[in-house]
Formats: structure tokens, sequence, C-alpha cells
């Protein structure tokens, strides 16, 4: 790859012709439209069609599907995915022209760089529900924020929106080190695990890289680490960080923690003080944590305890965050993203209190890599539930070069079915459905769509 020979903020300017490879991403769609509204001529691609792309060119952004190097036509520069490597065509075909080719990640560090307070969320699970919790609450407080999220979020009707506020809050992902490009005020880390060893060497790598971006936050600005996590914690060493947990010790805390027809009500305490009443409409001692994250971020930027109360009382979750769907032949359909075995461990055993008949979990796996290096923790997790069916594994950016499949997950969880397809994942629940059960399709893929075709056919 060519070293570019100017910053990206140079290119931030009315009539620049912009092409972004894989423009149907979840970050990169909202960053079509962020830039479109800079008054950058937009144009892309991306390796198939989706609402997305039907969003994107209803907005008059020309989306090309497949990649080729003619889709570059004459464009000034080129923004690529993380998914996007140095083979893909179109990228070979900018360096061959010597047209530079930026990261996404840089464009939203150069987009962050004009607000005084930016507010990074970071972890290898609960980004998007703690973003959209700090979304709420920053639009209770009428800051007028601009907001990137990794999904949708009902309040938005989107995943970002574009304010006039001195705030931009961004779910800020450490695959390929993207998080390494912002330019955070305040780095909230969640939680680090091994996740994305197709990239990172080992969780201490993983460390490494969330280390460095904690060390992006300037003097002024501060550190928010979860004092539960082991990780976040090893992470945080010697820094002065601003703590939240459950545990006792945390400088954010829950107080008087009880729960309300299965929701978690509790007091926030800071520094032993009052600070705000949360009665969430979300499930799970993970969403106290994330709360917690985001009251914690609200704290530090001066944001008052009524503002942190309105907003996570309006909060109901992000898309595909446990998100209901439906009824099917008496059972209860919701989706959820969950990928990770600490996201599928929290998921579950959160669903598994919800008094329903039993639990089918319909769960994709996403990418082989992570399928295969934490094959036993989603063994061991998947075991929780009552009933198991599994797709096939979703590829997204991967080739199969390691011969796994969802056949070998079956082998070792009992009970569980194998599918290949989702048309037969969707009719082994319909057969396996039944009234007081939940349903819940599972997986970063499009494991949803068996909800969908579900809900056709009632």
């Amino acid at each position: 790859m060519m070293q570019n020979k100017k910053p990206i903020s140079d290119y931030f300017v009315p009539g620049v012709r912009a092409h972004l490879v894989g423009i149907g991403g979840v970050s990169m769609c909202p960053l079509a439209e962020v830039l479109r509204d800079k008054g950058l001529v937009i144009q892309g691609s991306d390796m198939s069609e989706s609402e997305t792309v039907k969003h994107l060119r209803s907005l008059g952004i020309p989306v090309a599907v497949g990649h080729n190097a003619d889709n570059l036509g004459d464009c000034d520069l080129v923004i690529r995915t993380a998914a996007v490597h140095d083979g893909n065509p179109e990228i070979a075909g900018a360096v061959a022209r010597g047209i530079p080719v930026y990261e996404r990640a840089q464009a939203w560090g150069a987009i962050m760089r004009r607000y005084p307070n930016a507010l990074c969320v970071a972890g290898t699970h609960g980004k998007t529900t703690t973003t959209s919790m700090c979304t709420h609450i920053f639009m209770a407080a009428e800051a007028d924020p601009t907001v990137m999220i990794g999904g949708t979020l009902p309040l938005l009707h989107s995943g970002y929106r574009v304010g006039q506020g001195d705030t931009i809050i961004l779910e800020s992902c450490e695959y390929c080190n993207s998080f390494l490009s912002f330019y955070p005020t305040v780095a909230v880390i969640l939680n680090v695990e091994a996740d994305h060893l197709d990239f990172f060497k080992d969780l201490e790598d993983i460390k490494r890289s969330f280390r460095r971006f904690a060390e992006l936050v300037p003097a002024s600005g501060k550190v928010v680490v979860n004092a539960d996590n082991a990780g976040a914690r090893d992470v945080a060493r010697g820094l002065d960080a601003f703590t939240f947990g459950l545990e006792s010790g945390a400088e954010c805390t829950a107080v008087n923690l009880r729960e309300e027809k299965g929701r978690p009500v509790f007091d926030i305490h800071v520094h032993g003080e009052f600070y705000a009443h949360a009665e969430l409409r979300v499930y799970g001692r993970h969403n106290v944590s994330n709360a917690l994250a985001a009251a914690s971020a609200a704290y530090v930027l001066g944001l008052p305890g009524e503002a942190v109360e309105k907003g996570l009382a309006s909060f109901t979750g992000a898309g595909r965050r446990f998100e209901y769907k439906g009824t099917f032949q008496g059972a209860e359909i919701y989706d959820d993203y969950a990928h990770h075995p600490d996201e599928l461990h929290a998921l579950l055993t959160t669903a598994k209190g919800l008094g329903y008949r039993r639990l089918i979990v319909a769960f994709q796996p996403h990418t082989y890599s992570r399928t295969a290096k934490l094959f036993d923790r989603f063994v061991e997790e998947l075991k929780l539930a009552d009933v198991v069916v599994l797709a096939e594994i979703y590829a997204a950016r991967e080739q199969n070069t390691l011969g796994i499949s969802s056949a070998d997950l079956v082998e070792k969880v009992p009970g569980s079915v194998y599918c290949s397809t989702l048309d037969k994942t969707a009719e082994a629940v319909r057969r396996l459905a039944g009234p007081g059960d939940l349903i819940l399709t599972v997986g970063a893929g499009d494991i949803y769509r068996v909800g969908e075709k579900l809900l056709a056919k009632d």
C-alpha cells in the first residue's frame, strides 16, 4: 500500500469525489451520508444488494454491486472498510492509478477532531448497546450530539445522526486496530476478551491494542474502565482511569439493585453519593454494567443525573439486541446479534430467567476463525439452551481454509440440529416451536431472516 501524501481531512471539502468500498456496511453507510452532507460527491460499491444499498441509492448515491476497478471512475480518493484488503480489485486499481486509499476509521477520526468532546465506546462486546444508551442520555440532556452506532437505534431510526452540539459519540471497534485512528477525549473500555483472532495474535496482543487506544486520550480527557473485567483492568493499569462496576471499589456503581417485572432497577452512586436512579427497560445483569458505563461517561462529561435517568428510562434496546420480532405458533421470537461466547452467555442466562417453557436457540456462528478458536467456549454456552438449531457458519470476510462447519458443533452439543441453509433452519424451528416457548435467532450474520421467514408464513 502506498503512503498517502495528504491527511484525509484535506479532502473533506465540497465537490471532492469519494469512492467507498464496502459502502453498505454498518459504519460505512452513515459515513457516506455524513460526507455527503459535507458536500462531497459520494459513490461506492458493495458485494451484494441490501436494504442499505437501496437506501443509499434512494439518496442519489450510486452503488455498484461487485468489486471492479472500473467502479472507481474519476474519484479523488478511496475509503475502505476494515474487511476489504489490499487484494481487492478496487484497492489495487486505485494504487495503480495513484488514487489515495484511506481506512474508514481514518475518516471517522478526521471527523471527530472537530468536536471538543469525542466519546468513544470500545470493548469486545456491549459496544452497540452502551453507545446507544449514551445517545439516549445525551439526547435527553439536549446536547444535540453527532452519533455513529454499529446498528440501528429506534430513537434515531438509523445508526447515526448529525448534530450541531459539541459532542460526538462513536462505537469504536478494535478489529484491525481501527479505533487507533480515533481522537477520543473520553474512552470507555467495557471489557477486553479474546476475539478477532484472525487479526490479533492472542489476548495479550488485544490488550496492547486497547492500551494504545486508552493512551490516545489527552490529559484533559478521561479513560472510563469496567472494574469488573480483568482484561479491562489490565489495560488501564497505571492510568488515572474512572472506574465503574458492580463489585466493590468502583467509583460508579449500582446500589439497591433489584428487579421489577424482570428488569433491573437501581440507584447509581458516584464516589459514594447518589447521582441518578435507573429503571431499565432491557433485561440482564450485563445491561446494568452497560448502563453504569454510559452513566460514567455522562458524569465525566458533566451531564446532570436527571439526563441519565431520563435517557436510560427511554432506552428499549438497539436493533438486533434482544429485539422482539413477533409471535409464532404461540412462541415469542426475539433476535440478537451475539456472536462471541461472552455475549452468548449473557444473552442465554438472561433469557433462561424469563420464565418461558423452553428456550429454543437458532444460532449462526460468525466467521470460521472465531468458531475454530473459541470452539469449546461456544459448545459450553450453547448447552444453556433447551433446544439448539445450528445454521451453517456465516463466512463474512473469510474463506473456509480451516474446514470447519456448524456440524462440528452439533457433535458436541447434545440434542442439537444442524441445518445447511437458512430455509432449513427456519423449517427446523417451525417443527419445534410451541406455545410458551422463547425462540432466539442469534448471530451477527443473516440469521435474523429465520424469524422473518417464520412470521411471513404464520
